[in-house]
C-alpha cells in the first residue's frame, strides 16, 4: 500500500511568460509504506519540485497528491496537519537553524504540534539518537557546531515530529565520506525502527544503491524509470542515454565480467562485489 502517491501531477514555473518551464510533466508515482525509496536525476530534472508537492509547498497545476488515500488539497484547512505528517528536509537545511540551543531547535516542530513537555523531551532524545547527535551537544548553540553536525540537527528537527513520510532532498550533499555514511545510516535506521516511509533525493548512484529499496529516475520533468535498485542499475545503457550512470563499483563489475570473471549476486555495492570476489577466490 502506498503511504503517499502522486497521480498525473504537472507543475509549471512562470506559466504564460517567456520564461515558462514545465518542471514536472504528468508524473504518476507511489511510495510504499515503510519503504526507503530514492529519486535521482540530473539538475533540472524536476526532483526538488516533485518532493515539494508531497507536503503541499507546491500545488500541482493538475493531478493529485494522495496521503493515506486522501487528496491533500481537498481541504486547505488541513494543509498544516499534512506538513506535520509529511516532513520535508530541503537542501542545506543547516542554514535554517535559528534557536539558542540544539535542544530548542530540534524541539521546535513538536512544540508547534502542541505536545506536552515530557513528550517533546522524549522525541528530541529519540531524534538526536537517530541523527547521531550526542547528549553533550544538546545544550550547545547550533552555531558552534561543524557543518555536518548542523545538518544532523536540522534532520533531527524534522524526525522529532515523527512524520508518516520523511522526505530528504540531498541530505548528504557537501559532506565528507564519513559524514555521508553517518547521516544516511541514521536515516535508514530511522526508517527501520519507526516504520516511516522515507524518500531520499540524491545525485549519488552509490547512495541510491546502498540505501534505497526502490528508485525513481526523472528526466526533463518526466518519470523515466521506477523499480528496485537491481532493476534500475541493470539498465546501464538506458541510464547512460539519460546522462546518468551506475555506481562505480558496478562499472568495475561489468568490466570484470567482460574479462570472463563470473561475478554474481549483488554487483551494486562495494560489499556485494567484495563478497562475490571472496567466494570466487575460495573456490
Amino acid at each position: 500500500m502506498d503511504a503517499i502517491r502522486l497521480e498525473n501531477v504537472t507543475y509549471t514555473y512562470g506559466a504564460g511568460t517567456p520564461f515558462e518551464k514545465r518542471a514536472v510533466d504528468g508524473v504518476t508515482l507511489g511510495f510504499e509504506k515503510g519503504m526507503l525509496s530514492g529519486i535521482m536525476g540530473h539538475t533540472g530534472s524536476g526532483k526538488s519540485t516533485l518532493v515539494s508537492m508531497l507536503n503541499g509547498l507546491c500545488r500541482p497545476d493538475s493531478g493529485r497528491v494522495l496521503l493515506g488515500g486522501e487528496d491533500i488539497w481537498a481541504d486547505k484547512k488541513k494543509l498544516r496537519s499534512v506538513r506535520f505528517r509529511v516532513g520535508l528536509v530541503m537542501q542545506y537545511p543547516e542554514y535554517q537553524l535559528f534557536d539558542e540551543t540544539v535542544r530548542a531547535d530540534i524541539s521546535f516542530g513538536p512544540r508547534n504540534m502542541g505536545l506536552e513537555k515530557g513528550e517533546i523531551a522524549e522525541r528530541v532524545s529519540e531524534a538526536a539518537r537517530f541523527a547521531g547527535i550526542g547528549e553533550e551537544l544538546l545544550d550547545k548553540s547550533p552555531f558552534e557546531l561543524s557543518g555536518g553536525q548542523k545538518r544532523r540537527v536540522a534532520v533531527a528537527g524534522v524526525m522529532a515530529m515523527r512524520p508518516e513520510v520523511l522526505v530528504l532532498d540531498e541530505p548528504a550533499a557537501g559532506l565528507d565520506p564519513a559524514g555521508r555514511e553517518s547521516i544516511l545510516n541514521g536515516i535508514r535506521e530511522y526508517c527501520r525502527a519507526t516504520g516511516a516511509t522515507v524518500i531520499i533525493v540524491s545525485h549519488s548512484m552509490e547512495d541510491m544503491a546502498v540505501y534505497c529499496d526502490r528508485i525513481a529516475v526523472l528526466a526533463e520533468g518526466k518519470l523515466c524509470m521506477y523499480g528496485t535498485r537491481e532493476e534500475i542499475f541493470a539498465e546501464r545503457q538506458t541510464l547512460a542515454g539519460l546522462g546518468l550512470g551506475v555506481p562505480m563499483i558496478t562499472d568495475i563489475a561489468y568490466e570484470l565480467r567482460a574479462l570472463g570473471i563470473e561475478l554474481g549476486g549483488d554487483i551494486y555495492t562495494v560489499e556485494g562485489v567484495a563478497s562475490s570476489i571472496r567466494k570466487l577466490l575460495a573456490r
